[in-house]
């Protein structure tokens, strides 16, 4: 019964460290990465006046009435 305390804290710490580490790897690389690529593509072609324009003409704007 002497050290057990701590043999199974080691154990315990070790186990904690390697999931939390498989935890963070998971989150990167399923939805971190994925995120990034979307944005990335959205904004390639992304054209903000044409945007406001198309927004302009739908009336979402007060202070810009359509034309």
């Amino acid at each position: 019964m002497r050290r057990l305390l701590a043999r199974r804290m080691k154990f315990h710490l070790f186990g904690a460290f390697f999931v939390s580490v498989g935890c963070a790897a998971i989150y990167k690389f399923g939805v971190a990465d994925p995120r990034k690529r979307a944005y990335a593509e959205f904004y390639k072609n992304y054209d903000p006046m044409k945007d406001f324009e198309a927004m302009r003409a739908a009336g979402v704007f007060e202070s810009a009435p359509p034309k």
